[in-house]
Formats: C-alpha cells, structure tokens, sequence
C-alpha cells in the first residue's frame, strides 16, 4: 500500500510540475497583450486533458499494485510464474519508443520535417513491436501451463501487462493520427502539439512499465 501511494504521489507531482510549470511565474496582467484574467498560452485544453486522463490512469494503476500487493501476502496460494526474458527486450522497445518521440517532439519544435516523420514512424514502430511481444510473453507462459486461472499471481501478471497495453494502444490510435496529419501535409509546428502530448505520455508509460516490471521480477 505504501509502494503504491509513493508511486501515486511522485507520477503526479511529475506530471502536475510539467502542467503548471509553463505557468507559475506568469502574471495575469502580462499574459496575452494584457489581457487581464486570460490563462496562459501554454495551458491548453489538450494539456490540461492529459493531466486529467493521467491522474486518473495514475490512480487506477496504484490501486490495482495496492490489491496486487495485498493479495500477495494473503496466503500460500500465490506462486508468481517465471519471468520470460523476452520482458527484457520489450523493456528496450518501449525505451526506444519513447526516445524516438522525444526525438520527434524536438524535430517538431524546430520544423524538421523529415526527422520528424522518422521520429513518429520509429517510435509507433517500437512500440506495437512492445505491444506484439507482450502478446508473446503471454503465449510463451500459456504453453509452459501458467495459465490465467491457475493461481492468484498469473491472473495478476495477465491483469497488470494488459492493463498497460490497453493504455498504449490507446496512446498509438492518438499517434496514428498525428501521423496521419503530417503524411496529409500538416506542418510541424501545427502538430508539435500533438507530438508533445505523444511523447509526454510515452514518457509517462515507461514510467508506468519500469515499476510494473520491478514489481514483476521482485515477487
């Protein structure tokens, strides 16, 4: 319980710094020609939406470490199943998918069009590879006899990995459109908006996914 709430408060102390850190040392009365009471530029909707969707994704995530880590200590029952090294080499695709977007982010910042396609397609490409090998992870473990309901600690693992993925793959339908636009000819600073919510939660997933896995390799 206390690991989750520790992860709970530094994801959104990270997250929340990032939000309001465009804005804290701005004065109303400077903001927008002097329009007094007009927000700051950088706070926008899509912004402050991620936040949003990220302390909610935030919360979900620690109360389902707080019941894993509960059930775990519950009985004799719990028998965690062997940790595929193929994890590892997922882990090194997520890490380059969310470099690869960071990448894109700073080409999309300096109107780099074609570093910035290449960014979008490596690190879209990085990360269905992640998505696909975590499909394998949970066949490899199928084949070996863990299966989902043959104790509390498969079904976990099964519950955890996908709950990540489905939060990818919602990050990659957002990508899929970012790219879209450039292949249509949208600019790049028209979409360095978009990149830069792409890459900020791609950051926020390998975060999400370091702790998983440590979790993971310490039961």
């Amino acid at each position: 319980m206390i690991i989750s709430l520790v992860f709970l408060s530094l994801l959104m102390a990270l997250f929340g710094g990032w939000l309001f850190s465009h804005s804290i040392n701005v004065r109303p009365w400077e903001v927008q020609g002097g329009t007094l009471g007009e927000r700051p530029a950088a706070v926008t909707a899509p912004r402050v939406g991620l936040a949003v969707f990220l302390a909610v994704a935030t919360s979900l995530f620690a109360l389902t470490i707080s019941a894993y880590m509960m059930r775990m200590d519950m009985g004799a029952d719990w028998r965690s199943p062997p940790t595929p090294g193929l994890l590892w080499f997922n882990t090194a695709l997520l890490v380059l998918g969310s470099v690869a977007l960071q990448r894109a982010w700073g080409a999309a910042r300096h109107g780099r069009r074609g570093e910035l396609g290449i960014g979008l397609i490596a690190g879209g490409a990085c990360s269905i590879a992640f998505v696909l090998g975590q499909g394998l992870v949970w066949w490899q473990l199928d084949a070996a006899g863990h299966y989902l309901a043959a104790n509390p600690a498969n079904a976990f693992f099964y519950l955890l990995t996908a709950l990540h993925g489905l939060h990818l793959l919602g990050g990659l339908a957002v990508w899929a459109r970012t790219l879209f636009r450039l292949r249509r000819g949208a600019t790049p600073e028209r979409l360095c908006g978009s990149v830069e919510l792409c890459a900020l939660y791609w950051h926020y997933l390998l975060v999400v996914w370091g702790i998983l896995f440590m979790l993971v390799l310490s039961t």
